[in-house]
């Protein structure tokens, strides 16, 4: 099931980022009272009610302004209108309606996406409901009043945002097709991949970074097998900041690879890798997605040897260290080198997604483990491992049952997921870990 994306948009300054935090439940956005602070768009995942959906936080629409970064902000929550599902505008009691929510609101409705009207600061809201008639002006709908500093509201803003969820729409279509999302900065060469898989230039490519405005699905036939390619997007048009430009990608790529079985990751192989690699590599990787990397452009690299991918790949592991289970291969999308091995790479790693281990090969396993290095103690109380269980797959998800949730530590679940790989490698898959209480009278032994 893919998640619906949920996006807060408004002009600067009424909120959203304090909003987006109640939502969240955590201090992920910087909260300034300074409008166009918020210039990331920052994500977060939110459980309501049964409902699971990505949201979006955005900088601050401003219709009319000519700053360069205000212009840029517009531009990341104008992508975000267009990926989200459901939008959740946003104005402020407190300033009162703005010719700017009407210009905002005019935007919202020709995007055709289901709104809702939340209306934050109204901390007393018998004394303050007078105020939120005038609202209505805006032709919305019913706004919400909430106060999002003092998390007054939000359960009633979210069961108005999850009645948009359409369980039916959510479910994926029964097809064995398996889906490749292609992701990756602007202009690494993403769509010079999928045109030269299927032989044509389907797919707009131009040296202007983000030419590709939305995500486009591409199918491919190799070798008798059906795949269907996802590309992702950057600008509407070409920013003058890089930095900015790069921060552009993040909404499309939650939205492709919430529907992808395995996610390629497109490095420059002469640029080489950045810190906008890691982090658009790590939206895949929470979401335990199958992963491919790949370096393109390897027939650009000048001075080769035979250590040059050696090298690289050391490079590589070093910055996307969380990736180790990751397969790399090195192609060039312009001449058309190894392409033929992103698609064996791409089965391997669906394969792996699906694998299962029975319940008493992954036993012996963690026995054997437990013998080679014990568990860690605090306080004079030793962890036990009582009993391991494979319970999902996409990703491959284990249950172990121990004695204290609190004595299993991060590096022994990690020792225990080496050990595994060590006899099923998983290339290409993240592996998920649940740790479970039982006592020493429910126990349920290594030896049954």
């Amino acid at each position: 099931m893919s998640k619906p994306i949920v996006a807060i948009v408004g002009r600067p300054n009424v909120g959203k980022s304090t909003l987006f935090n109640a939502l969240a439940g955590k201090n992920i956005s910087i909260v300034e009272d300074t409008p166009g602070v918020t210039r990331d768009r920052i994500y977060a995942e939110v459980d309501w009610s049964g409902y699971h959906f990505t949201l979006i936080d955005t900088g601050g629409i401003e219709p009319e302004s000519g700053d360069i970064i205000l212009k840029q902000m517009r531009e990341q929550a104008e992508i975000a209108i267009e990926t989200a599902d459901v939008i959740i505008f946003m104005v402020d009691l407190r300033t009162g309606l703005q010719d700017s929510d009407g210009k905002v609101a005019d935007m919202l409705r020709k995007s055709g996406k289901p709104i809702v009207l939340c209306v934050n600061a109204v901390d007393n809201f018998k004394v303050q409901e007078p105020y939120i008639y005038e609202f209505y002006e805006l032709g919305i709908g019913d706004p919400v009043a909430v106060s999002a500093a003092n998390r007054m509201g939000i359960g009633e803003l979210l069961d108005q945002v999850t009645s948009y969820f359409n369980e039916e729409d959510l479910e994926d279509e029964e097809s064995e097709v398996p889906r490749v999302a292609v992701i990756g900065r602007p202009n690494v060469g993403k769509s010079s991949i999928i045109n030269k898989l299927i032989g044509s230039n389907r797919v707009i490519v131009s040296n202007v970074a983000g030419t590709t405005r939305d995500a486009i699905d591409t199918p491919v036939r190799y070798q008798g097998r059906d795949y269907i390619f996802i590309d992702t997007a950057g600008l509407r048009r070409k920013s003058r900041i890089k930095e900015e430009l790069e921060r552009y990608t993040v909404i499309r790529t939650i939205a492709a690879v919430e529907r992808c079985d395995v996610a390629v990751i497109v490095i420059d192989a002469v640029e080489g890798i950045s810190e906008q690699d890691a982090k658009i590599a790590g939206i895949a990787h929470e979401r335990g997605k199958g992963i491919v990397i790949a370096v393109n452009k390897w027939d650009a690299v000048q001075d080769k040897d035979a250590q040059s991918t050696r090298d690289y790949e050391k490079k590589v592991r070093q910055i996307l260290s969380y990736l180790s289970y990751a397969e790399i291969i090195f192609i060039s999308a312009e001449t058309g080198q190894r392409l033929g091995k992103l698609f064996s790479s791409i089965d391997m790693v669906l394969e792996n997604q699906k694998r299962r281990i029975p319940t008493g090969v992954l036993n012996e396993i963690m026995t054997e483990a437990v013998a080679l290095q014990a568990p860690p103690t605090d306080k004079g109380r030793r962890l036990k491992l009582y009993y391991i269980t494979q319970v999902a797959v996409e990703p491959p998800t284990f249950v172990i049952f121990v004695n204290d949730k609190k004595l299993m530590h991060f590096s022994y679940t990690r020792y225990i997921e080496n050990q595994i790989r060590a006899s099923y490698a998983f290339k290409g898959t993240s592996l998920k870990f649940i740790i479970r209480e039982r006592s020493e009278k429910e126990k349920t032994t290594i030896e049954k």
